[in-house]
């Protein structure tokens, strides 16, 4: 078994932004400029800005916060994206998710510029990768594409099974699984309601498991030789850690580990590849890379 280290994955490929960076910034360019909108004070969304900033030093990157708190109007929330959408020294921005209750999630998604979109769920850029058109790929299918192929992982006709729908993961990571260009693979997808889930994850070649559910994938459900990939990042009470939480996926690492030919851990597998993969498409829209 290998285990497939995303945080130093990670760290190689922003080295590489960077040194592209300084190269842009030399020949007199302009330095990539990433936007975010944080809204509240949720935990999980906290951590994550948290680490992008960091990224965001790392690639060299100009980078702003904005903040809102909770009882943030609809409105107030539009204009500002709008505002950013007309800010040409911003070359991408993400609004945060999930939003407080009363502010309409696809409304704002729908609201930012598809040139601006980095983390790719704008309807326009969802349906250009759909298609295999350049575009924003959102950040986590992304990463682990970039995963699969950063470790040698043969992905053309082998079979994968998803677990989840989501529009974040299940979903994009199925088209890019079984475009030609990316992962030439055979693909299942299942979910809550699948009634041969078990049956479809014993004879996957690659797992990608996206369901949310704390270890969820056990050893009876995987092949001798399986490659898992585990996106689960849900956060289980524990006593022994000064948060009082740790970060729990949805395989059954210890019992799973043993029947892998390749598995991802968590933490430090598919999320440092997320923003990562943030950083990667903020670089591209720096360039004008898919739409001038």
């Amino acid at each position: 078994m290998e285990l497939i280290d995303g945080k130093a994955t990670a760290a190689a490929i922003k080295a590489e932004i960077s040194e592209e960076v300084n190269n842009i910034v030399a020949a007199g360019g302009k330095r990539p400029h990433l936007a975010a909108i944080l809204v509240g004070h949720d935990g999980g969304s906290e951590s994550y800005m948290k680490n992008k900033v960091i990224a965001c030093e790392a690639c060299g990157f100009k980078s702003s916060l904005i903040r809102f708190e909770e009882d943030v109007t609809e409105d107030e929330l539009l204009a500002k994206v709008n505002e950013l959408n007309e800010d040409d020294d911003v070359d991408g921005f993400i609004v945060q998710l999930p939003l407080p209750k009363h502010i309409d999630e696809q409304k704002v998604i729908m609201a930012i510029d598809y040139r601006k979109d980095v983390d790719g769920f704008h309807p326009v850029n969802v349906g250009r990768m759909a298609i295999g058109l350049p575009c924003f790929i959102s950040a986590t299918p992304l990463g682990i594409i970039t995963l699969l192929k950063r470790w040698g992982i043969e992905t053309s006709g082998k079979k994968c099974v998803i677990l989840g729908r989501s529009n974040i993961v299940g979903k994009p990571m199925a088209q890019l699984m079984m475009q030609k260009n990316y992962g030439d693979a055979t693909v299942t997808v299942c979910h809550s309601h699948s009634k041969t889930l078990k049956e479809e994850c014993r004879q996957a070649d690659i797992i990608i498991a996206a369901i949310g559910q704390p270890d969820f994938v056990t050893a009876d459900m995987v092949k001798e030789g399986a490659v898992v990939i585990d996106v689960g990042t849900t956060r289980v009470p524990d006593a022994t850690r000064k948060s009082g939480f740790r970060l729990n996926g949805d395989v059954k690492f210890d019992e799973v580990a043993e029947k892998c030919s390749y598995i991802t851990p968590v933490p430090g597998g598919v999320g440092p590849m997320t923003i990562c993969s943030l950083m990667k498409n903020t670089l591209a829209a720096g360039r004008k890379e898919f739409y001038g």
